[in-house]
This record gives structure tokens, sequence and C-alpha cells, in this order.
């Protein structure tokens, strides 16, 4: 209800009221018939028809005192109840223009800038942390917008992308093999190269982002031709001169050992102008380089250890195999 140039409300005591018998539907109707311009008949003439309204004069509705001259009768008593006995005039409270609404659930924005040298994922981190130490109720949510929350999605999704060029390595891999366990060997080196990735990553202060994951699918395809050279070699060295596996693997290793290393320092030599972020718009391809230079520092190191000695593992588990099948089949 409006009375002058400011808003006021009525807060109905209710335990007043029910003592003198009166209900909130009451001083409802009591206030409508004073302010609502209730219509109780009309009455005509030979040139027109005329309505009877009931209101209070005119010159009292912006008059804050009109609402203390209301009385109301009690149905118990019997007598005349003012209405500032059961209700309470205030002053109503200036409240928002528009409320905003997410999911149907009333919603605020906080926006936020990064400050020099703090990346997007120590920002959300501090958030995180801010709400825990402020002990936000549980029935208090929030979400990320715009790009904040695109880099939480490529977060929740980056496994799944990883997993899904792995598996498909390892199908081509088998079809080519006609193996299950050749492509687990040439796989093998693929650990050492995301180790290597994860650790420069690290070191060098950036975030695990979009870009540091297509390095990482990128080592997936260079760092794993490193096995192939290897089990290719010995592969046919057990087929053609009949070498025993650990013979035969020593020898791919010693006898590649100069292609890979050519092909790796190649690939090096590449990514450093990206990991180094020289040029315009170099930052968003500094993690790129970042995770192939670890990749391929780490996974030269190991690879050639790691791969003879997963080849030389799976070959006996073959044998074995194999033996347990013929007995059995015997």
């Amino acid at each position: 209800m409006q009375l002058g140039a400011r808003m006021q409300q009525i807060t109905i005591d209710r335990a007043a009221a029910a003592r003198y018998g009166l209900s909130v539907d009451m001083i409802d109707q009591a206030l409508y018939d004073s302010f609502g311009q209730r219509q109780i008949g009309e009455y005509q003439t030979q040139i027109g028809q005329y309505q009877i309204v009931l209101e209070v004069e005119p010159g009292q509705f912006s008059r804050v005192g009109t609402l203390n001259s209301l009385f109301l009768r009690s149905p118990i008593t019997g007598g005349m109840v003012p209405l500032s006995a059961v209700a309470k005039i205030e002053e109503q409270r200036p409240g928002p223009l528009f409320i905003n609404r997410s999911g149907l659930a009333p919603s605020a924005t906080i926006s936020f800038n990064l400050a020099a040298g703090v990346s997007l994922g120590e920002a959300i981190s501090a958030i995180e942390r801010m709400k825990t130490d402020l002990g936000v109720p549980a029935s208090v949510g929030g979400r990320t917008q715009g790009t904040a929350r695109a880099f939480e999605e490529s977060l929740a999704t980056q496994p799944l992308l990883i997993a899904a060029a792995l598996v498909a390595v390892y199908i081509i891999l088998g079809v080519l093999y006609e193996s299950f366990l050749t492509p687990a060997v040439i796989l093998s080196t693929l650990p050492s190269a995301g180790l290597g990735a994860l650790l420069l990553i690290w070191l060098w202060g950036l975030d695990f982002s979009v870009m540091a994951l297509i390095g990482v699918i990128l080592l997936i395809g260079i760092v794993k031709k490193n096995g192939i050279l290897m089990v290719d070699f010995a592969l046919d060295a057990e087929r053609r001169r009949g070498l025993d596996a650990e013979q035969a693997i020593y020898e791919a290793a010693v006898t590649r050992f100069r292609p890979i290393i050519m092909t790796t320092i190649a690939a090096l030599l590449a990514a450093i102008p990206l990991m180094l972020a020289i040029g315009t718009g170099a930052e968003l391809r500094e993690p790129l380089g970042v995770a192939v230079v670890g990749g391929l520092l780490v996974s030269q190191v190991l690879t050639l250890f790691s791969t003879p000695v997963a080849y030389v593992v799976l070959k006996r588990f073959s044998g074995r195999q194999r033996a347990s099948l013929a007995a059995s089949g015997a």
C-alpha cells in the first residue's frame, strides 16, 4: 500500500487479533472497504445510472494517520477495535529492482579478474578455499560461468580424451601386429613421457590446459615410434634369424639407437621455440611446447631401458601361456 511518497506495509499481530475474534480476512476486507473502492450498490435516474462506491475521503488517501482512524467491530465483545491494536504500520524497506535467477533459484553473480602472474586454475582453487573458510551452508550452491566454466569442463574431459587416444592407438597396433601383447610393449614407453610432461609443466609454473593436453596427445604419437622401431626390429630378428627375446631386443636397442636419437632431437628442437614463448600469442602455445619437451627428455632416457624389459617380460609370459595351453591340450 502506498501512502504519501513512501511505501508502507501493515504487519498483523495474529495473537492480538484472535483475542478480539478478528481474522486476517476481516482486517483485509476492512482495508479494502477503505482504500479499494468497493462497489456496494447503484441507483438510477431518468437520465443516468450511478454506482455507489465505499471508500475514505479522497483527501485521506495519502495520509498515514488514516490507517490509525480505522476501527473494526469485534465479534466477541461487540465493541469497536482500532486497527492499531491488532496491526502495526511500518515503512517498507526498499528492495532490489529485480532478482537474478538460475534454475528457478535466486542467484548472484560474482566476477573476478586475474592478477599478474596468477593462472585461472589457481584463482578457482583460491575461491574454493574461501568458500570452505567462510563455512558456506550446504543449501547455498554455486557454479562457474564463462571462461572459468569452460576451463573446468576441459579439465573434466581430459582423462577421457587421453584414454580414447590410448585405446585408438592400441587397436591400430593390435591390428598391425596381430597380437594383444606387442601393442602393450610399445605403449609401455608412454608413462615415462607423461611423467616428463607433467613434471616440466609443474616446474614451469603452468596449468594443465587444453594446449598441454594436445601436447600429451602429440607425445603419444612421437614417443611410441621409439617402441615401434625396437619392437619391429626384435620381432624380425626372432623370425628371420631365430634369436631369443633377450638377444633380439638387445640388438634392436643397439641398432636403432641412432635413428631414435635423431628423430627425438628433431622433434625436441621443433618444440623449443614453443616452450620459450617467442612471438605474439605465444603464451597460448607455451604449454604445448613445455609438455612435448618434458615428455621427450624423460622418455628418451627411460625408453631404451623400459621397452626391452617390458618386451622380455611379456615374451616370457606369452611363452608360459602357450606352454600351459599345449600341456592342457595334450
